[in-house]
């Protein structure tokens, strides 16, 4: 890799002031439940970090496989109903084993749980957001996971890589590092394909094939490589760089801020968006649809324009004004884009495919021309 790639992560490494790290149940656990020894070696790791005057987050899983630990007849279960009591179970335990390690550093943590609708309330975000930098102002050390006992399905974040990427925005984070149990992303399945060479550097994961890259999961966990390389994407429409690492290696993160060539380093988008149209595009959910035609998703993808009721092509879903939508491109193959409608579902039925100056014959009024203006939309969302 060219000299300018190492000179840019070594930079960035060398001032993030910042950052979000996150650890995976496979890097945590063992088949005899969570692994202390692993524990003991993040913590040290952590702390040399955080003597530094970087804050630091971590997102960790675990709590399950700690609760299993304690109780065996949770390990042949995997409903819904049985995690989230394993959960209840090792949460506890889980925090005890990080507030032990790290109180020989003379380091206070603080747990944090989180659910989707913590994030989903723009008032309840705005308030973790204020505890969190509480929190860190005092040189506390937040550690991060879903609140899995009180989350219904529907609710969930899916698994810690996503509610990580969130967590980069509501903590204005500068750098975000995924500890797997991979040695980085690799440019093919290294279980299926012994020729698969690591990958130092991405430079735009929004084109990078990412499907080839991870068919598998870890057995422990509820990601895999294809769950990391999704929240890179986000974390990088942030303009958070994103470094996977080993969290095997014994020594990973003192390696990596030593500026050892290691891993897979991740670029940020060239352009930012910013935190509040990543807070609308992946803390909300659709609530429907709407489909344009190939002239409107031309001036909506490709010259950044508002969408306006002309283009619409159909409307699905029942939504009120206000509302997220996804929107597509009816026969095109570009990833959506999400966006804060104007109309509720129904005006949008009356108002398709109409110009601007008939909305009010229509509707009785035109408080707005755009059906979904530039300023509340997002392209290529993530994953939605």
């Amino acid at each position: 890799m060219s000299k300018s790639f190492n000179e840019k992560r070594m930079k960035v490494l060398a001032n993030a002031g910042r950052v979000v790290i996150k650890v995976g149940s496979a890097v945590l656990t063992s088949d005899d439940g969570l692994d202390l020894r692993v524990v003991n070696r993040l913590a040290d790791q952590i702390a040399l970090i955080h003597d530094r005057g970087v804050d630091i987050i971590l997102v960790s899983s675990g709590a399950v496989a700690a609760g299993c630990q304690v109780l065996s007849s949770c390990r042949a279960k995997s409903d819904l109903v049985f995690k989230q009591a394993a959960s209840a179970i090792g949460q506890s335990r889980l925090m005890h084993a990080y507030d032990e390690v790290f109180s020989r550093y003379k380091k206070v943590t603080a747990q944090v749980l989180l659910t989707r609708e913590d994030l989903n309330n723009r008032e309840r975000f705005i308030n973790a957001r204020n505890t969190m930098i509480q929190l860190l102002g005092w040189r506390v050390i937040p550690i991060v996971n879903e609140n899995d006992t009180v989350a219904v399905q529907e609710l969930k974040f899916g698994d810690n890589d996503a509610l990580a990427a969130l967590v980069l925005n509501l903590v204005e984070a500068d750098l975000f590092i995924n500890l797997t149990s991979a040695d980085g992303v690799f440019s093919d399945n290294p279980l299926e394909n012994p020729q698969a060479e690591r990958i130092e550097c991405i430079e735009d994961i929004g084109i990078a094939p990412i499907e080839n890259m991870c068919k598998g999961k870890t057995r422990q966990g509820s990601g895999g490589m294809y769950s990391k390389l999704l929240a890179a994407r986000k974390a990088a429409q942030l303009g958070v760089p994103t470094l996977i690492l080993s969290g095997r290696d014994r020594f990973c993160l003192e390696r990596a801020f030593e500026g050892q060539n290691f891993g897979t380093w991740i670029d940020p988008c060239s352009k930012a968006i910013s935190s509040r149209k990543f807070w609308l595009a992946y803390n909300l959910e659709p609530s429907g649809e709407i489909e344009i035609d190939k002239g409107a998703a031309r001036a909506v993808f490709e010259k950044g324009k508002s969408l306006l009721p002309a283009g619409i092509v159909s409307v699905s879903g029942e939504f009120g004004k206000g509302a997220l939508v996804r929107i597509t491109e009816k026969g095109g193959s570009r990833k959506p884009a999400v966006g804060l409608t104007n109309y509720s579902s129904s005006e949008l039925g009356m108002i398709l495919g109409k110009k601007s100056s008939e909305i009010e014959k229509l509707l009785g009024q035109c408080l707005y021309p755009e059906a979904v203006h530039r300023d509340n939309l997002l392209l290529e969302a993530v994953g939605l």
